[in-house]
């Protein structure tokens, strides 16, 4: 008996510290709030969490040579090195004209920076050799850097236009780039729409023939001609002076004057066979804004750094330079920039949190009592101000991950205060206990509950938060912040909670005296409209006041009495009808007919969820397809295309872009509420981050067309996803061997096309032969949900080969690398140095003029001019002959992965296709009865639908792990494993509620979000769960000491059937609570209201609107808590119950206790 008597007598000795020392409380309170109030105005914004990938890039640039070339002298020789490090997951490769770019990625058991030192180790082994190649007298020295996305894709442009030369422009545009990159938080800024300068030295074939001078003469003269170095110290007079032989051109011009050669007395000056000019290199971009040319500045933040403060700082910079610094005709725009949606999505939910706190204390005001619901809605501020201490401390940024963690907490948190409360407010009615005494005994009941219900909560996140990879790295966040939510709930629910119930706590429900109100209500009406008339800035919380003021009054003579009346009569005949119905459930045959039932309704729910998505009425997403912020045009001509080709296509294109984007239904008097604004970039800066990312080549063969929508709750409800696909139904086949593709801004992390067909193989010819008949052959069967099938390499590269014939030009003295130099200089150009002005360097090249660089009689028939070693007289040899030409195609790029070369047969979906697994299996489908495989080629599903495979493993093994860890603290907590089976299967049965809600509702199964909901509904049924039964505990252990049963004895069944129906009514208004907190919290996601209660107060305008990326993004998940919710109230409150019962039942028959009928 004494046993049972310690059992119910509980005191917990941390929250009777608290309310013993009740200053030292207050005064954490404060420090708390005022911290978390800090962190929230301090942490940086963001749309989503910056991702970090475990990947290092290698480039090489080699001009002139071929992707064949690249890859046996670049690409190969890397890979070979690098396959035998340590940690690599895989390495890819793309080798194209000029160009290498390598990506070795590592797996997570090796840091960035230290991966990084191996890649550097094995490439400076393999660049040491003697046959590493060289250009411009030096070797290719390959570039190792590791990569962020964020770092690649700009944060906005800056358009600058006017009625100048590109090169004036230019220099604003320069002016601005300086400016810029001081910054801290930028990484670099690149120029587009206008050149890099260089000296060219421009030789007239016939000039240098005549004068038998070479390349190599020219180059020679300059590279010692221009030249300034020290020649030692001189020391004379006892002083030390340091001689410096001056020769760097001042001017251009000064070229001119140089002697190449010299023989006989007979001088040859650089102006004799050549002319200079100081002048924009070939052309490799262009850049428009709405179709107008323009110099464009890319602006790229660092990884880690706030775009939003880097976005404002942008911003002042060019707001001085337009007032002190440029002309006043000068045109300065920025466009893209993505810093107002990030802050528009992130007030977006912190007006969601504020609604959500709302409806809670609205409902908690009817059950409790306004006093107690003061109490309760405490912990949600500070539960929430605590966490974003924490999160501020460990380096987040405030995101829209952190955010919907705490709106998916609102319903969770106050779970903790409302058992505290409503324990502490039981014992002082019921038993009459003082406040002090109620809430130390009242808290010592039901504290060690809390504290496994809330660890069995955080249990159900912890796999979660040892998510791999970079998805792992995106979504992480959210069960750290609920974990974080909810550990911080526990201690305002021991701590701060028993302080304040201790202290003001009451059972009477007392009117404030009227004459009270008037004097409170009147301080706050004259402080409200003094700070409402006098504080521009602060009016807002002027509004505040004067509303809180009107509400005394509300609540006083309406909210107040219909909280009574739902208390005293509402709640107390729903108490007593749920009394009713649990003990009809709990009588004869009933129990076993309703349990039979709930697992009936399960299969059913599962069934008709196979069912479902067999007839694909019910949609499989990785992430949630969102409403575009951008629509990209990706405009890609055949390697070897050339600029001025590539930019005359994409001007027309963007004709056709601008049609469907100003369409009529978009505009209102010439304004266009759905699109912002429109770019065009041609060559550099037009390529995919996702695919090129980390690339320098030129691309003068891609285009890129980026039209950026405005805020959602600006596009009067138009739909920015159907414009996207208006756009893409009006460029598809209109452009024939023009790849076109039509994207949107991401939503997450990279997770490739969602059809991606890999073939790999050793014969590159026959992998691409494969992949075109492949794809030819998918043509025709028209598979629904396919856009455009695409090859990502070709063999239609224009090319010219050179054949040497070795042995007429070893007879006559000249060598294969000899021809090779001679026309490379001619067509390509030696570099000759360095001309330094105003602190910048600009290259000196030696060509052919324009005339004759491309013009192949003059290519081919100028003369070899050499010193013949054994005669010591100047030999002249033509090109031609001792080579001929031929044109010829070479692959536009080849592409390794794992050093195999690859082909990748890939399509974006149809335009309202979102299913691509659903998509993928046809094309697996179909390609049954494709048997033109040659041997030695093999085929591979990849992209998306890998990763979605990968997910699902993933959050399946960790929903798993989740139930196992649960379990195993439940046994901890009931010393048995009938109870904790019973939790268990409540989780089990919830899934009724969220696949029967997909179901009839016809809502998408979105792997990444509705996973995560069912994990998160895990930890919140076994919450609800855990308190009714260990209350029933607690109540058996009581009823057992009042009829003096011992504790290993069964209390009689009459007993139990009162002592279940007893908890499971003093456990209704915790669950219900629980349940509709959680619920009212997340219904604004769910349905997409959104109210903005600071413009509001401010304004008085509420800019409600539906809708919203928030509500794209989270909505699925939300949806999914609360479908699952529904019917995890009806079974705690009514299944679990009944399990309970008739589990105590069987053991009782199983010992004989009961008879059998």
């Amino acid at each position: 008996m004494a046993k049972i008597k310690k059992k119910i007598d509980k005191e917990f000795k941390l929250s009777s510290w608290a309310i013993n020392n009740k200053t030292t409380i207050y005064v954490l309170m404060f420090l708390f709030l005022y911290l978390g109030i800090s962190s929230y105005f301090a942490m940086p914004r963001e749309n989503f969490p910056e991702i970090s990938e475990t990947k290092i890039y290698i480039s090489s640039v080699y001009p002139g040579n071929t992707a064949e070339d690249i890859e046996k002298l670049i690409t190969t020789p890397l890979e070979d090195k690098l396959k035998s490090v340590s940690n690599v997951i895989e390495i890819t490769s793309t080798s194209q004209e000029d160009y290498s770019i390598i990506t070795v990625e590592f797996d997570e058991n090796i840091e960035v920076d230290k991966a990084k030192q191996k890649v550097k180790d094995e490439i400076d082994q393999e660049t040491a050799g003697e046959d590493w190649p060289t250009f411009n007298g030096a070797k290719v020295t390959p570039n190792v850097f590791e990569l962020s996305m964020s770092e690649e894709v700009p944060i906005l442009n800056i358009n600058i236009s006017g009625n100048y030369p590109v090169s004036k422009l230019k220099e604003f545009g320069e002016y601005l780039q300086d400016e810029i990159e001081d910054l801290s938080e930028i990484k670099k800024v690149d120029i587009r729409g206008a050149q890099d300068k260089e000296i060219e030295v421009a030789v007239d074939i016939y000039k240098m023939m005549s004068a038998k001078v070479s390349f190599d003469d020219i180059t020679n003269a300059i590279n010692r001609g221009n030249v300034t170095m020290s020649a030692g110290n001189f020391i004379t007079s006892q002083q030390r002076r340091t001689l410096r032989v001056i020769g760097e051109i001042k001017s251009p011009n000064d070229l001119l004057d140089f002697v190449i050669k010299s023989e006989n007395g007979n001088s040859i000056y650089l102006k004799d066979v050549a002319e200079i000019s100081f002048k924009d290199k070939d052309k490799t971009t262009y850049a428009r804004e709405k179709g107008a040319a323009v110099v464009m500045l890319d602006v790229k933040k660092r990884g880690g750094e706030n775009m939003v403060t880097a976005a404002d700082k942008v911003g002042e910079i060019v707001i001085q330079a337009k007032k002190n610094n440029f002309p006043k005709d000068l045109e300065v725009n920025i466009t893209n920039d993505q810093s107002p949606k990030t802050i528009g999505q992130v007030d977006d939910l912190v007006n969601n949190i504020i609604f959500g706190v709302i409806l809670v204390v609205i409902v908690l005001m009817f059950f409790l009592g306004f006093k107690n619901a003061i109490f309760v809605g405490f912990a949600i501020p500070m539960s929430m101000f605590m966490s974003l201490m924490i999160l501020g401390a460990l380096g987040y940024t405030l995101n829209t991950m952190v955010l919907f963690g705490l709106i998916m907490g609102l319903g969770m948190l106050v779970d903790n205060g409302i058992v505290v409360v409503e324990n502490v407010y039981r014992l002082m009615d019921e038993e009459g206990m003082s406040r002090i005494d109620a809430a130390k005994k009242g808290i010592g009941e039901i504290a060690f509950p809390i504290i496994i219900s809330t660890a069995t909560t955080v249990a159900a996140f912890i796999p979660l938060g040892l998510w791999p990879g970079i998805m792992g790295q995106f979504m992480v966040i959210l069960p750290i912040t609920l974990s974080i939510v909810l550990g911080s709930s526990l201690f305002v629910a021991i701590f701060f909670n028993s302080v304040l119930v201790s202290q003001f706590m009451s059972i009477e429900d007392k009117d404030m005296p009227l004459k009270n109100i008037v004097k409170l209500t009147g301080i706050m009406l004259i402080f409200g409209l003094l700070l409402f008339f006098f504080e521009g800035k602060h009016s807002a919380l002027g509004t505040l006041i004067i509303f809180v003021a009107i509400m005394f009054w509300v609540y006083r003579f309406v909210l107040r009495k219909a909280a009574n009346y739902f208390q005293k009569y509402t709640l107390v005949s729903l108490e007593n009808w749920y009394e009713r119905q649990l003990k009809r459930a709990l009588n004869g045959w009933k129990p076993y007919v309703l349990v039979v039932v709930t697992f009936i309704l399960l299969i059913v729910a599962f069934s008709g969820f196979g069912w479902s998505l067999k007839e694909e009425r019910t949609k499989v997403e990785f992430f949630p397809d969102n409403k575009p912020n951008q629509i990209i045009v990706y405009i890609e001509y055949p390697q070897g295309t050339d600029i001025e080709k590539t930019n005359e296509i994409t001007t027309e294109i963007e004709q056709k872009v601008f049609e469907v984007l100003n369409n009529k239904m978009y505009t209102d008097e010439g304004y266009n509420f759905l699109v912002e604004s429109t770019v065009s970039q041609v060559g550099e800066g037009a390529g995919n981050p996702e695919k090129d990312g980390g690339s320098s080549a030129e691309m003068p063969h891609k285009g890129k067309i980026t039209a950026s929508m405005r805020e959602f709750k600006y596009r009067r409800g138009e739909d920015s996803e159907l414009l996207r696909q208006k756009v893409q139904a009006a460029l598809v086949g209109i452009y024939p061997g023009v790849l076109i593709s039509v994207e949107k801004d991401a939503n997450g992390p990279p997770a490739g096309s969602p059809i991606n067909i890999e073939l790999n193989g050793g014969d590159y010819e026959q992998l691409i032969l494969t992949a075109q008949r492949m794809r030819d052959y998918l043509n025709t069967q028209s598979i629904p949900g396919v856009d455009e099938l695409k090859i990502d390499v070709n063999k239609s590269k224009p090319g010219m080969q050179v054949l040497v014939d070795r042995k007429k030009a070893g007879e006559l003295g000249v060598s294969t690398g000899q021809v090779g130099q001679q026309l490379r200089a001619a067509i390509f150009g030696n570099k000759a140095g360095i001309y330094k002005e105003k602190g910048e360097d600009y290259d000196i090249y030696v060509r052919f003029n324009k005339d004759d660089r491309y013009n192949k009689s003059a290519v081919f028939n100028q003369k070899i001019t050499f010193r013949d070693q054994a005669t010591g007289k100047i030999k002249e040899i033509p090109v031609s002959a001792v080579a001929s030409q031929m044109n010829s195609s070479g692959f536009s790029a080849i592409k390794h992965k794992n050093t195999k070369r690859v082909v990748t047969v890939y399509s974006a979906l149809s335009p309202g296709e979102t299913d691509a697994g659903a998509v993928v299996a046809r094309i697996e489908n179909s390609m049954k009865n494709f048997n033109d495989f040659p041997k030695g080629v093999k085929i591979d599903y990849t992209g998306q639908i890998e990763e979605e495979k990968k997910q699902m493993n993933f959050l399946v093994g960790a929903f798993i792990t989740g139930l196992l860890l649960i379990f195993f603290i439940l046994i901890i907590q009931f010393n048995s494993v009938s109870k904790p089976g019973i939790i268990m299967l409540a989780i089990f049965l919830s899934l009724i509620g969220v696949f029967g809600g997909l179901v009839i509702s016809g809502a998408p199964f979105v792997i990444m979000m509705t996973m995560v909901g069912i994990i998160a509904l895990a930890g919140i049924v076994v919450n609800n769960g855990v308190v009714l039964l260990d209350y029933a505990e607690l109540l058996i252990s009581r009823r057992k000491l009042q009829d003096g049963v011992s504790e290993k004895d069964y209390l009689p069944l009459e007993s139990l059937f009162e002592t279940v129906v007893k908890a499971g009514k003093a456990r209704l208004r915790p669950v219900l609570l629980t349940a509709i907190t959680t619920i009212l919290g997340l219904i604004p996601l769910a349905i997409g209201l959104n109210i903005n209660f600071f413009t509001l107060f401010s304004n008085f305008d509420a800019n409600i609107y539906m809708g919203g990326d928030n509500v794209v993004f989270w909505g699925p998940l939300a949806k999914t808590v609360i479908y699952g919710l529904l019917i995890a109230t009806f079974l705690t409150l009514i299944v679990v119950p009944i399990l309970f019962y008739l589990v105590t039942k069987f053991k009782m028959r199983m010992k004989g206790l009961l008879k059998t009928t």
